[in-house]
């Protein structure tokens, strides 16, 4: 699986503090081996964002992404519940 990051992911990623990069990380490593790992809670989005899927980075913090065919993952977006607004 080649995870690719978006512009507007790799913005909100460089503002975050160094605890969640870190976090974000070792999460990234575990989703590569499997994105459905139950520590990840993965689940899908609704709404407007219904083709979208978000895990769990820590507390309030998520990754949103989407699956781009069998190959290719696209992380979208990072941050706490107001990525989604």
């Amino acid at each position: 699986m080649i995870i690719r990051f978006t512009s507007k992911f790799k913005k909100a990623y460089k503002k975050m503090p160094k605890m969640i990069k870190t976090k974000a990380e070792e999460r990234e490593k575990i989703f590569q081996k499997n994105p459905f790992d139950t520590r990840l809670d993965t689940h899908k989005l609704h709404g407007k964002y219904k083709e979208y899927w978000a895990f769990t980075v820590i507390g309030q913090h998520r990754i949103m992404f989407a699956f781009s065919g069998k190959e290719f993952v696209d992380f979208i977006n990072i941050g706490t519940h107001e990525i989604y607004k």
